[in-house]
């Protein structure tokens, strides 16, 4: 048997990959400086237009402009371990050892994001436009374990073990999209000298798709094949509010952003399944399943693609606090906490329900003028999601993780400021232990283990302009 498994229809449940920093559904790094010092929430600077919209009142006079180009790469890996899988003493069948780690490569192009705000003594208007949620593409070329076991598992119990691993090949291809772009417009008002608020509201628009197949053969004649095409979109909407504390060196600020409800629909351009009837008796007169009744074979795996059917993908609501403090006209610090309600936040399979808690974030970075043209800056921040094996699944998971960056800007001009970073994420592997029923095997009394391991390594670049 060729070691070529399956991923199949899998990336409709997996989250596309973009410069991530953040909850399950939510990215929080748009703009250099957050890659470059993480703690952003007590800024007055461009960036403030997503992370601090209150502090803007405090910010540049007139017109600023901010354009901003990530670059990610990650690994989303699983090593799957299952030992004497379709065992079947009656015919001395001592089963197969699934031992294998399957490589996920997930990437994006390169991702923007713009700001503005506009400011006149008292108010300011502000706009950021990026891909807030998800966002790239995610392919394994060699698949993922489920489903390999699943055609196996189909092929050995349909000709009562005659058909065994290493009689056939197993070929497939997968790749998905998952993107939600947002635009978010807002409105400062200082209301006294130390203390301003603002609202604001962010459109979120959900774009993705999930295209694939999965063929066993065995000397030429295909004994499974399972195509996909499916399309999904969906709308969100989120109110955002926030205040800032402004007095002499401290700043201390808040935002919360409201649960964004998005719904997307599958538009279905090919969902189908054929499968080579096994049984000797029957197999000259009806030597194919084909259709409906063949996609019932695959019961649940199947009918969350199939057309019409509309899928939960909500952003959390967000509560961010921060504190800044500026220890000299050089040097400033920031301490800053994130809460993503994601328990609350409808997912596809209510797999929410599964989380122990929503995720917390703990974040802090530090900023150096070295002098009026070059800053440097570092931070870090701290990820737990509050996972649980239940919600950990082939199809999509996560892993706690921390996150460190660094970089600097060069102030070229009193109006334009380039900024670079490079920052890395490094996760720990989640080891899931299950029974043959648990994992949705057969034929095997051993227990199995999955373990779910991540990379994430991001570049950045920007340019601010203040007119």
């Amino acid at each position: 048997m060729k070691k070529r498994s399956i991923f199949l229809f899998a990336a409709l449940l997996m989250m596309g990959v973009a410069a991530h920093a953040g909850g399950l559904m939510t990215n929080t790094n748009y703009h250099i400086a957050f890659d470059r010092m993480f703690a952003r929430g007590a800024t007055f600077d461009i960036d403030a237009a997503y992370s601090n919209p209150a502090g803007l009142a405090w910010g540049h006079e007139g017109w600023q402009l901010s354009l901003n180009f990530q670059k990610p790469w990650q690994n989303r890996d699983i090593e799957t371990t299952i030992p004497s899988y379709l065992a079947y003493p009656a015919l001395g069948y001592t089963g197969y050892d699934v031992q294998q780690k399957f490589n996920g490569k997930a990437s994006a192009p390169i991702v923007p994001a713009l700001f503005a705000s506009y400011k006149k003594d008292r108010w300011a208007v502000s706009t950021m436009i990026g891909i807030v949620g998800s966002g790239g593409f995610v392919k394994y070329d060699e698949g993922i374990p489920m489903f390999n076991t699943l055609v196996m598992g189909k092929l050995f119990s349909a000709t009562n073990g005659a058909i065994r691993p290493g009689m056939y090949d197993i070929d497939s291809k997968m790749e998905g999209k998952q993107y939600i772009f947002g635009g978010q417009l807002n409105f400062t008002y200082k209301i006294a000298d130390f203390l301003a608020a603002a609202v604001g509201m962010r459109a979120n628009y959900y774009d993705g798709y999930n295209r694939g197949h999965v063929v066993a053969n065995m000397q030429g004649a295909d004994l499974i094949n399972l195509q996909l095409d499916c399309l999904q979109k969906g709308w969100g909407f989120a109110p955002i509010v926030s205040l800032d504390f402004h007095q002499g060196p401290l700043t201390i600020a808040a935002r919360y952003e409201f649960r964004t409800k998005i719904n997307t629909e599958n538009d279905t351009q090919e969902l189908s399944a054929r499968i080579k009837n096994t049984d000797p008796t029957t197999a000259a007169a009806v030597p194919y399943i084909e259709g409906q009744t063949a996609l019932a074979q695959f019961g649940d795996k199947v009918t969350p693609y199939l057309d019409g059917v509309k899928t939960r993908y909500d952003m959390p609501a967000l509560f961010v606090a921060a504190v800044g403090y500026e220890f000299t006209p050089q040097l400033r610090a920031s301490l800053e906490y994130h809460f993503f309600d994601d328990k609350n936040a409808k997912m596809a399979g209510n797999r929410q329900d599964e989380l122990s808690d929503g995720t917390n974030e703990f974040l802090a970075g530090i900023e150096y003028d070295i002098n009026d043209k070059f800053t440097v800056s570092c931070g870090g921040q701290r990820t737990d999601y509050g996972l649980s094996d239940g919600y950990q699944h082939n199809t999509s998971f996560a892993c706690d993780s921390y996150s460190f960056g660094l970089g600097g800007a060069w102030n070229i001009n009193d109006k334009v400021r380039l900024n670079v970073s490079y920052f890395k994420t490094i996760y720990s592997d989640y080891n899931k232990e299950f029974t043959a029923e648990q994992g949705g095997y057969m034929g095997t009394g051993y227990p199995g283990k999955d373990v779910y391991s991540r990379t994430n390594d991001v570049i950045g670049i920007g340019i601010d302009y203040k007119f």
